[in-house]
C-alpha cells in the first residue's frame, strides 16, 4: 500500500508539473494557491512551532521558480510559515516563510537571514518575481514611496513606511545589514528578467498587539 501511494505520488507530481510547465497562468494560478492556503490557515500555535525549524539560507541556491518547484511544492508543502505580510497598495498578501529553499519561495516571502526577528533591526525577506501582476513578491514592483508595509507573527503588526525604492545589482547586499539605532523592513524582488534585483525599505513606525482590529489588514 505504501509503494502505492509513493507511486501515485509521483505520477501526481509529474502530471502537475507538466501541466504547469505549458501554462504560465496556471503556474501562477497554482502558486496562488499555495500562498492562500498557508496564509489563511496560520494560527499562533502553527508560528510557534515553525519557528524552531531550521532554513535553507544560501543565496547561490536560489534559482528562478520553476514548474516542478511549483508542483512539488503544491502537492507536498512543508514550509515553515512564521507570518503574514501585506503591502495593501499593490494587493499583496502573503506567508513569511523561513528561509530561501525552493519550497520556502514557492510559497512567500523567505527570511533573508539566519535569527532575524520582526520588529528588530533589519528584517529581511526575498520573494519570486513571475509577471508585473503575478503571484509572490510580483506586485512590489508597483509599489511607491510612502506605501505602508505590514508584517505580523500573530501576536504582533509592525507597520512600516516604505522610504526607498531602487534597482540594484546582485552584488548589493549592504541592503541586508543591519543599521545602528533603525528598525528597517527590506523586500528583495527580481527586476530586469533576473539581471538585477528591485529593493524596498521601509522604517517602522508602528509596533502593536495583533487583535481583530490590528489583524484586519491582513484580511
Amino acid at each position: 500500500m505504501k509503494k502505492f501511494f509513493s507511486i501515485f505520488g509521483t505520477i501526481l507530481l509529474l502530471l502537475v508539473a507538466l501541466v504547469l510547465i505549458f501554462n504560465q497562468p496556471i503556474k501562477e494560478y497554482a502558486v496562488k494557491q499555495i500562498a492562500h492556503k498557508n496564509y489563511t490557515s496560520l494560527t499562533v500555535e502553527k508560528v510557534k512551532a515553525n519557528q524552531k525549524k531550521k532554513g535553507e539560507f544560501n543565496f547561490k541556491k536560489v534559482k528562478p521558480i520553476s514548474a516542478g518547484q511549483v508542483a512539488k511544492a503544491a502537492v507536498n508543502n512543508d514550509a515553515a510559515v512564521i507570518g503574514k505580510m501585506a503591502v495593501p497598495s499593490v494587493n499583496l498578501k502573503l506567508p513569511i516563510v523561513v528561509g530561501l529553499s525552493d519550497n520556502a519561495l514557492s510559497t512567500g516571502g523567505g527570511t533573508m537571514k539566519e535569527d532575524e526577528k520582526m520588529g528588530k533591526q533589519n528584517y529581511a525577506l526575498a520573494g519570486h518575481y513571475m509577471t508585473n501582476k503575478g503571484a509572490l513578491f510580483s506586485p512590489l514592483e508597483n509599489a511607491k514611496i510612502g506605501d505602508l508595509a505590514y508584517i505580523t507573527d500573530m501576536k504582533r503588526v509592525y507597520t512600516y513606511k516604505i522610504f526607498y525604492k531602487k534597482i540594484v545589482p546582485p552584488t548589493a547586499v549592504y541592503l541586508l545589514d543591519d543599521v545602528e539605532g533603525q528598525s528597517l523592513l527590506t523586500l528583495i524582488t527580481c527586476a530586469d528578467g533576473g539581471t538585477n534585483r528591485w529593493a524596498l525599505q521601509g522604517s517602522l513606525v508602528s509596533n502593536k498587539p495583533a487583535n481583530e482590529q490590528t489583524l484586519a489588514v491582513f484580511s
